[in-house]
């Protein structure tokens, strides 16, 4: 049975790898990946790709940039003949970016299965578009793969049978637990002349705090104040470098002799980049999960989070964009760290597994034909 797995993203690769290693290390089961091309730079894909060890795509796609309309029918466009020809068994997509919307849709209108891994999370924040990507996917999907109960507990308020729905943990997490040992070799530190535990590491990439002046200037404000207080690297998404490049933003940025700005980061370099934080300041979900398991403490910079376990274990604290709440935040960290080391339920490296199991189980009996799964599987 063939299992197309697509990819677009770099949040993507990081959950593709496990997968595309526990499915084809299963009996019965070929994988097939698709490579979108919505990440097209080498830093975001082809880095991506090596240090992971993920085989190199069966199909490319090569779609990249324009609005989210535009890629989003791009992509479409270009996925339908691929899986009219291979004619999968099923097509596994992972997250929340337009290409998982975008071959589901296609999946879905062709009858195919279609399988959501990182289904269920929620920030319930519709201004944000991975949130609409998130609910039409699970919306349409025929095997759901939670990482966490609260995202299986949101599927089946939607009104998710509860036979689609699979409690299995976090993928990403696999792909931390694999790769941490070699992230501690990497020299990153060194190179940018940074000791552990001293620095602080930010990202943004999010639209709307970088598109919008009123919100980007509120956060460098904070950024200022940090900066005097310890280092911070940050490592600069290609949208977020455009915008930071002119006006009062750019006047801002060279105001702050001790930011580092620095070009994006490989996986294995990111992941050691972030386990020897002080603190973490970030948009971004998957930060979120990885601050967790690494016992590193973070500050989201969003009104809202769909990784809601993070915030329920101490790891995590949801500060918005006011420099004021950001900076209290802050300091109570660097005077009073919190207590971490808890972990999620099935947050241990195995999720991928798991899912390859249960697709082996629920795929297998009737070629073409949906099985309903033991309706136990979500409690």
């Amino acid at each position: 049975m063939t299992i197309m797995l697509v990819a677009g993203a770099r949040p993507n690769f990081m959950k593709i790898a496990p997968l595309m290693a526990a499915i084809g290390s299963r009996e019965g089961l070929t994988p097939f990946l698709v490579h979108t091309g919505q990440h097209y730079d080498a830093r975001m894909s082809d880095l991506f790709f090596r240090q992971l060890s993920i085989p190199q795509p069966d199909v490319n796609l090569g779609v990249s940039g324009g609005s989210h309309a535009a890629q989003t029918a791009a992509v479409m466009t270009a996925f339908e003949p691929v899986l009219l020809e291979h004619k999968p068994r099923a097509v596994l997509v992972v997250g929340d970016v337009n290409s998982t919307l975008a071959c589901s849709l296609v999946a879905a209108k062709l009858g195919v299965t279609l399988v959501h891994v990182e289904a269920g999370l929620r920030s319930f924040d519709r201004s944000m578009p991975e949130e609409i990507n998130r609910l039409l996917t699970d919306s349409i999907s025929d095997l759901l793969f939670c990482t966490e109960q609260r995202a299986a507990h949101n599927l089946l308020h939607e009104g998710v049978p509860p036979h689609k729905i699979h409690l299995v943990g976090n993928v990403m997490i696999d792909t931390l637990h694999a790769n941490l040992d070699a992230a501690q070799t990497c020299p990153v530190l060194e190179q940018l002349r940074l000791t552990s535990k001293r620095y602080a590491l930010l990202t943004l990439h999010r639209p709307a705090n970088v598109d919008d002046p009123a919100v980007l200037t509120r956060l460098l404000d904070a950024l200022h104040v940090i900066q005097t207080t310890l280092p911070v690297v940050f490592p600069i998404h290609p949208r977020t470098r455009a915008t930071l490049s002119r006006g009062d933003a750019a006047r801002l940025i060279q105001a702050m002799p001790n930011l580092k700005l620095i070009e994006p980061a490989g996986y294995l370099e990111f992941l050691k980049l972030t386990a020897h934080a002080r603190v973490v300041l970030t948009d971004s979900g998957g930060v979120q999960e990885e601050t967790t398991i690494l016992r590193v403490p973070c500050l989201t910079l969003r009104d809202s989070t769909e990784r809601p376990v993070t915030v329920e274990l101490g790891s995590n604290r949801v500060v918005g964009t006011e420099p004021a709440r950001i900076l209290s935040a802050f300091r109570q960290v660097m005077s009073h760290p919190p207590e971490l080391g808890q972990t999620p339920p099935l947050w241990d490296g195995q999720a991928a597994g798991r899912i390859a199991e249960v697709l082996h189980r629920e795929l297998a009996p009737r070629r073409g034909v949906y099985v309903k799964a033991n309706a136990t599987s979500a409690a």
